[in-house]
């Protein structure tokens, strides 16, 4: 949907673009059209707002038992900075991360309360400075922290509260977008391989159209505010249209030869695989270059040695 992939259209409309498309706003980044939102204003509750959402986000991502309490934090440094266990010291680091993280929002919670109440919080107030404070600490510690799957994103992820603090909103947004067309240009370089697994043996005929719904629906998910109302229709066809995909069932032949044999399990496995990346993207939506990369090496080499085969 709403997806240019040509080179022309790519030279002719220039980023940051903006036009009314199937009756939604979108916003043009490197080859993609993108669900816009309205930019928020730069005011201390509005950055709160959009903090609150990415740590929420963020949270549902990482490793469990991170999501320390701001109250704690002192107990948490302590036990921290005690550490001896290289291992254990790891994880701590990283619920010392989250602990900082909680601080800075709990901090910033009590500016929006004392400026709703009518007290004008100043820039230069200590308040302030102790907020960024926390929140670059929880960013440098950033790198202990991992993923639910252990794979990569959490640089990505991590740093977007600190990014909200400290950057104008509209740059801030000008980020994602450009992320989101990376991770939207990543679906499409997926989806590419697969379908070219698919077209290569017959047992897998009917799976091309449920794959480009799946990447189709991948690609609104990606762009879809969890807080927008349009989400309700946009997640579910998403998972309607994964489900149906990963429950097509391939038969493989029995009287295949078992070099074919092993060749189709090969593709079918590596479909499942291509299935799963799809997925993390749209639920990180944010770029997984290296995970990407390694898909297509795989899907290239197996291609590779099997022409050769085939020519031997």
């Amino acid at each position: 949907m709403r997806h240019a992939g040509n080179n022309d259209m790519k030279d002719e409309i220039k980023n940051g673009t903006i036009r009314t498309i199937d009756g939604k706003s979108c916003i043009y980044y490197d080859g993609h059209w993108i669900r816009h939102y309205s930019m928020h204003s730069d005011k201390i509750s509005d950055k709160k707002t959009i903090i609150d959402q990415m740590t929420r986000r963020v949270f549902h991502h990482v490793e469990v038992g991170i999501n320390t309490p701001g109250h704690y934090l002192d107990e948490i440094r302590a036990a921290y900075e005690t550490e001896t266990c290289s291992h254990k010291k790891r994880v701590k680091a990283a619920m010392l991360a989250g602990s900082l993280l909680n601080r800075g929002r709990d901090i910033l919670t009590a500016i929006v309360n004392l400026e709703s109440a009518g007290v004008k919080v100043e820039k230069n107030n200590p308040l302030y400075s102790q907020c960024g404070r926390c929140l670059m600490e929880a960013l440098e510690l950033g790198e202990n922290i991992r993923l639910t799957d252990g794979g990569e994103g959490i640089s990505e992820l991590w740093g977007e509260p600190f990014r909200v603090f400290t950057m104008p909103m509209q740059e801030f947004f000008e980020t994602r977008y450009i992320k989101l067309a990376q991770t939207m240009s990543e679906i499409d370089r997926i989806t590419g391989a697969m379908t070219e697994i698919i077209r290569s043996d017959d047992i897998f005929h009917g799976m091309e159209p449920l794959l480009m719904d799946f990447a189709d629906s991948a690609k609104e998910a990606c762009e879809t505010l969890r807080s927008d109302p349009a989400i309700f229709e946009v997640w579910p066809t998403y998972v309607a249209a994964k489900e149906l995909f990963d429950e097509f069932r391939v038969v493989i032949p029995n009287n295949l030869e078992e070099e074919e044999r092993q060749a189709a399990k090969e593709k079918n496995r590596l479909l499942k695989e291509g299935s799963e990346l799809l997925s993390r993207l749209t639920n990180l939506r944010v770029p997984v270059p290296d995970s990407v990369e390694h898909f297509l090496e795989r899907s290239e080499l197996y291609f590779r040695m099997h022409s050769e085969q085939q020519g031997q």
